[in-house]
């Protein structure tokens, strides 16, 4: 006798995966304790400080927004949780708590709640308010991120910043070449490789990130092809661009947001390419737009409007790399 669930129709999707919105989201926040410990290790308790402030008030108006909209809550989801750690590694540890809590207040709020929620937000909510705070206190956001790691701080450059105006060497190590920073050493590849360097709490121990970023590709959160794209094309680019000297490949590719960004926000699920082809394209324009930004811009760093401006182009990709419907016949003119 033939089972009558045979013969049931339903609509799509047939297959079904048995992973949870709560179980990618855990496991995103797992890939980002590496930077997180090392960040307070680098910063300091205000670091942890900082990550907390920012996933309080992420997790808050997340509750308060579902309310308003008269929307389940499903903040044990975790998503808003993810927001606030990523945008607390967006920011300096010396960031004053208001500036961070504006972030999340905005990140949840309006680039995730106002476009319809989880899912719908047509760009990464956590790199949008970086934008909106670095645009409105530039000073806050930049001159306190150039606090180097360790009980000793001092105010200094972040190695971006310090290569920006070119680079010379001074019995065989590599020194900034122009403007005020002219003829400062830059970090040690090793110090710039496990983060001993000045920079916002998520941007400097590519090490930490890298760990995070691999787990995710191992559990199949994420596939490879958007960071392998993306921090490939700016190797390339910044080596060209460099007058082919090897140290700009380096420092372009460890130092700065580029890990951060690649493994952890221009994969975001809702704002990013659905296809193959698509998510090669964005990691290749995100990665040119880097490369653009960091060496004739004005700004040293480049990554967060770079994804941004591609979140922007997503539909745009997708239209064009969209596979046809089997089956489908071409429309006459």
């Amino acid at each position: 006798m033939l089972d009558s669930a045979m013969f049931r129709v339903t609509s799509s999707p047939h297959i079904r995966s048995g992973e949870t919105t709560q179980r990618i989201m855990l496991d995103v926040i797992i890939a980002l304790m590496p930077a997180l410990f090392a960040g307070v290790f680098y910063f300091g308790i205000r670091a942890l400080i900082v990550a907390l402030i920012a996933v309080v008030f992420a997790v808050g108006t997340e509750v308060v927004m579902q309310k308003v909209l008269k929307r389940p809550v499903t903040v044990n989801d975790l998503s808003a949780v993810v927001t606030g750690l990523l945008l607390a590694f967006n920011v300096p540890s010396t960031a004053p708590w208001w500036l961070v809590a504006i972030g999340s207040i905005f990140a949840i709020a309006v680039v995730k709640h106002c476009f319809g929620g989880l899912g719908h937000n047509f760009m990464n909510p956590a790199l949008a308010a970086r934008a909106l705070l670095l645009a409105s206190w530039p000073v806050r956001m930049t001159s306190s991120a150039f606090l180097a790691p360790g009980a000793d701080a001092v105010s200094t450059a972040t190695p971006l910043a310090l290569i920006k105006g070119g680079m010379s060497f001074v019995n065989g190590a590599p020194v900034a070449a122009a403007g005020e920073v002219a003829g400062q050493a830059l970090p040690s590849i090793w110090n710039l490789f496990i983060g001993n360097v000045g920079g916002c709490i998520g941007e400097t121990s590519a090490l930490a990130l890298l760990i995070g970023g691999l787990y995710l590709v191992y559990r199949g959160v994420i596939s490879i092809r958007i960071p392998g794209v993306y921090i490939g094309t700016v190797a390339v680019l910044s080596f060209i661009l460099g007058g082919f000297n090897p140290y700009y490949p380096i420092y372009h590719v460890f130092a700065g947001g580029l890990f951060l960004g690649a493994f952890f926000m221009a994969t975001d699920y809702a704002s990013s390419p659905m296809t193959a082809k698509g998510q090669i394209a964005m990691g290749i324009g995100a990665g040119v737009l880097t490369v653009l930004i960091r060496f004739f811009g004005a700004y040293p760093e480049g990554v967060s409007y770079s994804i941004l401006l591609m979140n922007v182009a997503t539909p745009l990709i997708d239209r064009f790399t969209m596979p046809k419907k089997f089956g489908e016949v071409k429309k006459s003119a």
